[in-house]
């Protein structure tokens, strides 16, 4: 939403974007926050003579696309609906004779696929294009993919505050470029810092209370989070009589949103607490001061774990530009700054495309149901990364929704659906099993946050849902109806949601390792972690839909208790036999063992009289992976070998690290564990035969050059250089060995030099020497005044460096 429609700065270039758009069917415009493009462009764009259709608004937010139609709606004396109005998830205004209609991404990718000619649509509008989300720029590829083919009439605007220009131009075709000039008020930027250590929350409503003090204007405070919004909430405490506090972000009610965006009744003023989304697109009235943590959270895919997880992070020096102009749409603002001035610069320029970093599948889907196998070949600004697309394709194959390039009919359905493809399966499934309503409750606690709670006890949200009678609730009940007509089956049971769930992430399906429900083994190998005072903790099974976190110990998000006999039920035809063992870290040693398995999780075992040599001999590998190199039998020629390539750190030279051969450990212990049933078995000499394998003929000649193995002196005898050792490779040798050297010797092709710890011929130390050269001439005349007393029958010249070496004692007289 933009500030009143009369006199804003777009006004002044309006005349030019209507002459392009009159004359072609693109353009790009660039408009500072608060310049008016969302409100005033749309409405002006109705009159013209291309434009007999609709005109499609896409904003990057429900909140956004509802606002921004409430504005337009209201500017024309109307309510939404009638000319203008606006379609989102959860809420629709917007009539058979309505002109202009705000909607979300999501929304519009499925008119676009149900309608690729958008028929009766004259113009889409791309709002905040720079946000580039994953649907924005799947929307933004296929809809110039289907003006290229279908309709070359339909006219494109791409609008933005911080357009990167040259690429979207290439991409659009090299249109009219439009600039508008925002407002001019002055922006006061103030640098408080912060304690990193320290939580951001009393941080934040520090300085809200200050930004309170300094002016009578009222505030916008961007947090990372719902909880970050809750805490500071707290931690503000009582508030001046006259400041009314709101919560900004999408789990509120649209009445609480609309309250937060409107002006303050008169003699109060607002507080108001929001996530990012208020970075964008709308304007709240009165706020003259915005108080930035400089934190954004942002979904991060980790492809090796198959996971989504939430980060907080720093925000990008394009968004706290954004939030910093929030301040000053009005009047003259500040922006109070939880950063150091000098960190401004450090911060990353623009957050990175969510489509180089996210799940594909649902990208995959639609571009397959588009009838684009390649989905490279469409017009993306930055196209999906190879490896994302082939990680997805797998994914939508044991979803059984590919088959080769084509969609199977399972896949047609699930494309179907406007649903993450997970979700669409798990709905169609639970339908066919009569229990779709569960499955479709399910979606919708699953995307529409805040409903319920935020208890992880999906169950427990699920009921307090059901009987909330607000009117958010009843959108996501209605929602859930519409979806599931969408499958053509009867509703069927409301009260199988675990299973739901398991349908839908098989993989993490997860059962309890431990006494408090903290720890819990997935079904897909990794391990998930639960607070234990949860009400799902005295479970024994559960169907985990989201987790956050490190792949290796991720945290449950949200999950509802199972019982076995349902897992087995929904699985059974997933468990398999293995004939395996168990491993004992205490002896090194494997019993064999006959188990049923379902994934990871092994549901009984018992011993194997007819144990598989292949699997013990996998086990005795797994039990060192798991609990270390140090249980098998290294001897000193090993540990020396390894201490010298790690000495040798050069590209030729194989990495002998415990990092480095734990991750090759199938490559080289598997052989040796052949035959084996545990680890003491194994050759000392067989283990320095595989290190020299994994150095290869090559590298163990580059390593004898630059870490030689032994140090030969003068007199022909031969020492082992120790490479672990504290001051550096080192090697013991007799005064006498060393006679006749007068330069120091060295390692790693001449660069460092062999600390020699000097003894006595009868082995005991005398001096430990890194340059030999300055010995001779400094200390060894005291040295060998003393040693001639002890030693009389070994030669103890005055200039060694130019005496024989020797390792005899002079003969008897």
């Amino acid at each position: 939403m933009e500030p009143a429609v009369s006199a804003l700065p777009i006004h002044h270039v309006l005349p030019d974007l209507l002459a392009a758009l009159d004359a072609g069917p693109r353009a790009l415009l660039v408009a500072p926050p608060g310049a008016g493009k969302t409100t005033a462009v749309p409405p002006a764009l109705l009159g013209r003579p291309w434009c007999d259709g609709q005109i499609l608004l896409l904003v990057p937010r429900r909140l956004a696309a509802r606002a921004a139609a409430e504005f337009i709606a209201r500017s024309l004396g109307e309510q939404p609906g009638s000319t203008v109005g606006y379609q989102t998830r959860l809420d629709s205004r917007a009539g058979k004779g309505t002109r202009l209609i705000a909607m979300t991404h999501g929304v519009y990718l499925s008119r676009l696929q149900n309608d690729p000619e958008l028929s009766g649509v004259s113009a889409v509008l791309f709002d905040e294009v720079h946000e580039r989300s994953l649907d924005s720029d799947l929307a933004l590829a296929l809809t110039l993919d289907a003006a290229e083919a279908l309709r070359p009439d339909l006219r494109l605007l791409a609008m933005s505050a911080t357009l990167d220009g040259e690429r979207f131009s290439a991409l659009l075709g090299d249109p009219p470029l439009i600039r508008s000039e925002g407002r001019s008020h002055p922006l006061s930027l103030v640098h408080l810092g912060r304690d990193a250590a320290a939580r951001i929350e009393p941080q934040v409503a520090a300085a809200c209370r200050r930004a309170l003090a300094d002016s009578d204007a009222s505030v916008l405070a961007f947090l990372p989070g719902v909880a970050e919004i809750k805490r500071t909430a707290d931690a503000l405490g009582s508030l001046p009589a006259d400041v009314v506090l709101h919560r900004l972000h999408g789990q509120v009610d649209p009445a609480a949103q609309r309250a937060a965006l409107a002006a303050p009744a008169p003699g109060t003023r607002k507080l108001v607490l929001s996530t990012a989304i208020a970075e964008t697109s709308v304007t709240l009235d009165h706020v003259a001061a915005v108080v930035d943590s400089g934190l954004a959270r942002r979904p991060r895919y980790d492809r090796g774990a198959g996971l989504t997880r939430l980060v907080t992070e720093r925000a990008s020096r394009a968004a706290v530009t954004q939030r910093a102009g929030r301040a000053a749409r009005q009047r003259p603002g500040t922006a109070y700054r939880l950063w150091e001035e000098a960190a401004f610069n450090a911060l990353p320029a623009h957050d990175p495309p969510e489509i180089l970093e996210a799940d594909l599948s649902s990208l995959l889907l639609t571009c397959l149901g588009w009838g684009e196998a390649d989905p490279s070949r469409l017009p993306f600004l930055d196209p999906p990364p190879a490896a994302a697309l082939a990680e997805a394709r797998r994914r939508l194959e044991a979803l059984g929704a590919l088959d080769g390039d084509r969609l199977t009919d399972h896949g047609r359905a699930i494309a179907r659906l406007p649903l993450e493809p997970r979700l669409a399966h798990m709905l169609i499934e639970s339908a066919t099993r009569s229990f779709g309503q569960s499955a479709a409750d399910a979606a919708v606690l699953l995307t529409e946050r805040g409903l319920g709670g935020n208890d992880p006890d999906l169950e427990l949200r699920h009921r307090r849902w059901r009987s909330d009678r607000g009117k958010r609730a009843e959108g996501g009940r209605g929602l859930a109806s519409r979806w599931l007509k969408l499958t053509g089956a009867p509703s069927g049971r409301a009260d199988r949601l675990a299973e739901a769930i398991a349908l839908a992430f098989p993989d993490r399906l997860s059962r309890r390792r431990d006494a408090s429900g903290e720890h819990w083994q997935s079904v897909g190998g990794r391990g998930f972690r639960l607070d234990p005072a949860s009400s799902l903790a005295s479970a024994q099974w559960l169907a985990v839909a989201e987790v956050a976190g490190a792949a290796s110990g991720a945290r449950i998000l949200s999950a509802a208790a199972i019982y076995e006999a349902d897992v087995l039920a929904l699985f059974g035809d997933r468990i398999e036999t293995r004939h395996d063992g168990a491993f004992d870290p205490a002896t090194g040693s494997v019993t064999p063992t006959r188990s049923r398995r379902l994934g990871a999780i092994r549901l009984a075992s018992g011993p194997d009289p007819h144990p598989d040599p292949a699997a013990i001999a996998a086990a005795l590998v797994e039990g060192v992976a798991e609990h270390g190199l140090h249980l098998l039998p290294w001897n000193e020629e090993a540990d020396a070998l390894r201490a010298r390539a790690a000495f040798a750190a050069d590209p030729a030279v194989a990495d002998l690290s415990d990092e480095a051969l734990s991750a090759r450990l199938e490559e080289w212990l598997t052989p040796l564990t052949q035959g084996r049933r545990r680890l003491s078995d194994i050759a000392a000499s067989a283990l320095v035969q595989a290190l020299q394998n994994l150095l290869g003929w090559d590298g163990q000649q580059r390593l004898d050059k630059l870490a030689p193995s032994h140090f030969r002196s003068p007199a022909g005898s031969s020492h082992p250089i120790d490479y672990a050792a504290p001051g550096g490779p080192t090697v013991e040798v007799r005064a006498q060995a060393l006679y006749g050297l007068a330069s120091h010797p060295t390692v790693a092709g001449g660069r460092v030099p062999l600390t020699l710890a000097i003894t006595s011929p009868a082995g005991r130390p005398i001096q430990t020497s890194r340059d030999l050269p300055s010995f001779w001439a400094g200390s060894w005349r005291e040295v060998a005044k003393e040693m001639r007393g002890r030693y009389p029958r070994h030669p103890w010249p005055d200039d060694p460096a130019a005496a024989s070496p020797t390792l005899r004692a002079k003969p008897r007289s």
